[in-house]
């Protein structure tokens, strides 16, 4: 029996209302009702229908005089008009209406009790319910009782369109978020995935109001009480998940955190993994999570034996892995740490031309913070086959809703104050670009994080390249030295000059729209050449 709700205020009545079930029951009801299926493993196989990725063209936020000034509008944040939200706002509610039974999850966004946001999720997918289950911070059942009106409430209809024909609809597809509303609405999309980073979105314009750099990275702690805290900054596909994920060390979390005047605490309760070609020898610990109550999205898996094949591609290479936090072994719970000692700026160079690994000023940081370069690897968004060259501001464009430059401001008036050291390391490619050269191999960034961590590379020697002013790390223990300067990877030194110099022509083309903002000093540590 599930603890009863009350929806009249968001206009729902339905015969049966599910709140916050266990996920026992919720798997009962996505085979039973959703075609789900259960793996040798214990985790739950499920599909997201058409839509396999995000769909960023279809992201739009109520334009109001509240908040208008303060809301980085563009590509990223495509305006609509009050009365258009209402309108796919009643559309998703009058199809909530239709369903016999629905779903609520009620959740926190935010480890830290000072500045956590009750959430509600409305959907009508079991799976869906069990992600956020996993995605936010699970209640008591003493919290549960007394949760009250929640701060922000997401209707998921992802199941039925948008109606194109409605003013500023772009498709049948629409992720509206009404900021005044503290809502956001989900049509003609199913894939879970847009429930997380809505509720990002939300977080990225309540922090730093409140003085706290929201942040699209991945955090752990050393070993013991005072262990060193690390950030990994990088968007989908770079490694964030991964790296993250140390034997060695506490997960803090995979993807979203905060930074306060009191340290790091991450958003999310649980981890949403990239599982594409995952194996227990490269990715134990996240091989390990994919257990009872994990949900597996998109992936392919043996009918007869329910054994997945985590090498297909076959539906979409965005296959995914939500899972609790704690279903990490050495996940630090609570998720709240002291500041961190190491930022780490992760980019997936798809030409082949950055260093491995190099020590950045501060104000490299912020240069590569704001230009937030790397490839966009495929899967992660709908259309995206191959690697492509992109930068995303802040690593975390998609998601921002005030200017870059805010939260860039924010970052390094942080690393200033707690004398953090900043690293720029490359999981992309070396010795030639995507289709000539190889990507670095994983052992082969952890070795490089192993030394971030340890101390040793704040001695070690570097080289400045002539093109783009990095002190490219020369020694790391454990790592063939010819690999860690990339003229020296590629067989024709001229060549990688050559794409060198185009790399950074389009690194100075893009920052040219934050240039002003950053001011000189920030601006001069971009590319030399």
């Amino acid at each position: 029996m599930t603890l009863p709700v009350d929806l009249s205020a968001h206009e729902i009545n339905v015969p049966v209302v599910v709140r916050n079930a266990p996920p026992a029951r919720l798997y009962e009801d996505a085979v039973t009702r959703e075609h789900a299926a259960i793996m040798a493993s214990g985790a739950i196989a499920i599909r997201s229908g058409a839509k396999t990725g995000r769909s960023p063209l279809d992201k739009h936020v109520v334009r109001n005089p509240t908040s208008e000034k303060d809301v980085w509008w563009g590509a990223v944040n495509r305006p609509i008009e009050d009365h258009t939200f209402l309108l796919n706002r009643q559309r998703a509610i009058d199809y909530l209406n239709t369903r016999d039974q629905i779903y609520v999850c009620d959740g926190y966004a935010g480890w830290d009790p000072r500045l956590r946001v009750k959430i509600r999720v409305i959907c009508a997918r079991a799976y869906h319910a069990l992600y956020m289950h996993n995605m936010l911070i699970r209640p008591t059942l003493e919290e549960l009782e007394g949760f009250g009106t929640p701060d922000y409430v997401i209707y998921n209809a992802g199941q039925f369109p948008a109606n194109p024909l409605t003013a500023q609809m772009t498709s049948r597809t629409s992720i509206d978020l009404c900021l005044e509303r503290r809502e956001q609405v989900i049509l003609g999309s199913e894939y879970a995935g847009e429930m997380k980073k809505g509720v990002f979105t939300l977080m990225h314009w309540l922090l730093p109001a409140r003085n706290v750099l929201s942040m699209h990275c991945s955090a752990n702690q050393g070993p013991g009480s005072d262990g060193a805290v690390a950030l990994f900054f990088g968007l989908s596909g770079t490694g964030k998940t991964t790296l993250s994920a140390d034997p060695s060390r506490r997960l803090i979390g995979d993807d979203e955190h905060g930074w306060s005047d009191s340290g790091i605490f991450n958003i999310e309760g649980g981890c949403y993994a990239k599982c594409i070609h995952l194996s227990p020898q490269k990715e134990p610990e996240i091989h390990a999570a994919i257990r009872f109550g994990t949900v597996l999205e998109n992936v392919v898996y043996d009918e007869h034996t329910r054994l997945v094949d985590f090498d297909s591609g076959a539906i979409t290479e965005n296959t995914r892995a939500a899972y609790p936090i704690e279903f990490i072994d050495n996940a630090l719970v609570p998720c709240v740490a002291g500041h961190p000692r190491n930022c780490i700026f992760l980019t997936c160079d798809a030409s082949g031309v950055l260093p491995p690994v190099s020590r950045l000023s501060h104000e490299q940081a912020m240069y590569h913070f704001i230009s937030g370069y790397t490839a966009r690897v495929a899967g992660t968004e709908m259309g995206v086959v191959e690697p492509q060259a992109a930068f995303s501001a802040c690593f975390s464009a998609a998601f921002l809703v005030r200017h870059p430059a805010v939260y860039a401001r924010m970052l390094a008036d942080k690393l200033r104050q707690h004398g953090a050291a900043a690293w720029l390391v490359n999981t992309g490619w070396t010795g030639g670009p995507y289709g000539v050269g190889n990507r670095i191999d994983l052992a082969v960034t952890r070795r490089i994080i192993d030394a971030i961590h340890s101390g040793v590379l704040t001695q070690a020697p570097v080289a400045r390249d002539a093109v783009f002013g990095l002190d490219a790390v020369l020694e790391v223990p454990g790592v063939d030295s010819r690999l860690l300067s990339p003229q020296r990877a590629w067989q024709n030194p001229a060549a990688w000059e050559q794409a060198a110099r185009c790399l950074a022509g389009k690194f100075r083309d893009n920052f040219s729209a934050y240039a002003l903002e950053a001011g000189a000093d920030v601006l001069a540590a971009g590319p030399v050449a």
